[in-house]
């Protein structure tokens, strides 16, 4: 069925329903790069206008992607909560914004209608909301998770630090991983991403940062962003896996360019499962997202890139992760061409995850050839914290040595939790305390030379 609203005298069609969100999508370069994308402010306006009158309950009738060709779109059908969509299955989009904006409509009941809440429609009521709406509904949505910390629970933010090295230097990736602790970061995760995809190399850097976390028993886990089978592979190699890390996107064809599908993802948390690692929870996969993934696999079925990035929080949440990342800017100016867009996708991002029950992180990120800068980031950031987010990145100096692309450091860490009066992870700040590296209000202390990772440092 056809959805139409018409603008003075003039009458605007959309085909469907895959149409109609593409069409009220605010504007990025990547819908324009597959032509999908409003031709005009006034279509743009017009299909928002349509979306606001679809009941809700149309999404679970009218697939984006069909059912019968594509697993991910079987997962997000087959495990819908029908029950806990009773409360909300009379309302429209539109109505759907509303109820979410109440001030009666609070954590608890966010947290009780989340798994009645698919994608399609978390993306489709995104599409009507303004910046400040996407932060005051993703404030109130709390997703905690746990390993050997406790992350996401209110007024805290977590980092993870994140010392990449161009040649996987075991030396330079234990400096930055220092120099990360000493600045309070590390609680999310210390996660490298290697240079190479030698299963050798990949378990030498797993025991790198298992050394460092056993020797100053740090509570947290630690993470080698390698393909998921290379863990399996490690795992089967004896190597102390905690996180299992997998990028993912929100069709199968997507992320059968990943070379992953959903049956080999239940594997590896299986397996990471069985090693029992963590100690106050066991949430062990770590996924990493981002807008315009599908579409740069040409994955992308006709979906907007928004409602697809959305399908693929809907993979993570049937894993049970304990930190879901979308990398905001990495893929560059071809999806997300400048810092307005970038900060855009960023907070839609975060609703959708947060709003479906996923535990939303953010590399607030940019490549050198978007038109967008550090102040954009710094723009991003704030408006994260405010947002509630779960965690960000802590990257030396901010400048990705490895990957070549300009995120989050440390200091910047240090500001948010300044300026917002948060906090690391409640055992990851006891750990700070106790080794000295901030006070009781969560200052950092000055480094004395008893400093025991300073020791370490000066060993390298």
């Amino acid at each position: 069925m056809a959805f139409t609203h018409t603008v003075g005298a003039r009458r605007h069609n959309f085909a469907d329903l895959r149409t109609l969100l593409a069409k009220a999508s605010p504007a990025r370069s990547g819908d324009a790069l597959a032509r999908v994308a409003a031709g005009s402010e006034e279509e743009r306006m017009a299909a928002r206008m349509a979306l606001a009158e679809v009941p809700l309950a149309r999404f679970l009738s009218e697939a984006l992607i069909p059912y019968e060709r594509d697993e991910v779109t079987r997962l997000i059908v087959d495990g819908h909560d029908a029950a806990a969509f009773a409360e909300i299955a009379s309302l429209t989009v539109g109505d759907f914004r509303n109820w979410l904006l109440l001030h009666e409509t609070d954590e608890a009941v966010l947290a009780r209608v989340a798994p009645g809440i698919t994608p399609e429609m978390a993306a489709a009521v995104s599409k009507l909301m303004r910046n400040q709406d996407l932060i005051a509904v993703a404030r109130k949505c709390r997703v905690v998770t746990r390993f050997r910390n406790t992350i996401g629970l209110p007024g805290r933010l977590s980092i993870r630090l994140q010392p990449n090295h161009p040649t996987d230097d075991p030396r330079g990736i234990a400096a930055s991983i220092i120099d990360g602790l000493l600045y309070g970061c590390g609680d999310a995760t210390i996660g490298v991403n290697p240079a190479s995809d030698n299963l050798g190399a990949i378990v030498a850097l797993l025991r790198l940062i298992d050394e460092v976390r056993v020797r100053h028993d740090v509570p947290t886990q630690s993470c080698v962003l390698t393909h998921v089978t290379n863990t399996l592979r490690a795992i089967e190699a004896g190597a102390p896996v905690d996180l299992v890390f997998q990028s993912v996107a929100g069709s199968e064809q997507a992320n059968a360019a990943f070379g992953i599908d959903l049956a080999l993802l239940a594997e590896a948390r299986a397996a990471a499962l069985s090693l029992g690692r963590g100690t106050v929870g066991d949430n062990v996969m770590y996924f990493e997202t981002g807008q315009g993934s599908a579409l740069s696999a040409n994955a992308h079925h006709g979906v907007d890139q928004q409602t697809m990035e959305a399908r693929a929080h809907g993979v993570a949440r049937a894993f049970s992760p304990l930190l879901v990342n979308t990398v905001v800017g990495f893929i560059g100016p071809e999806y997300l061409y400048d810092g307005k867009q970038i900060v855009r996708a960023g907070l839609e991002d975060h609703f959708c995850g947060k709003l479906i029950g996923v535990p939303m992180g953010c590399d607030v990120c940019y490549t050198n050839h978007a038109e967008a800068d550090q102040d954009d980031m710094d723009n991003l950031l704030t408006l994260f914290g405010v947002a509630g987010i779960n965690f960000i990145m802590g990257v030396p100096g901010a400048d990705d040595i490895m990957l070549n692309y300009q995120s989050t450091a440390f200091h910047d860490a240090l500001y948010l939790r300044e300026v917002m009066g948060l906090r690391p992870a409640p055992e990851f700040e006891a750990w700070l305390q106790r080794s000295g590296i901030v006070d009781t209000g969560g200052r950092l202390l000055a480094p004395t030379a008893r400093q025991p990772l300073l020791a370490m440092a000066q060993g390298l």
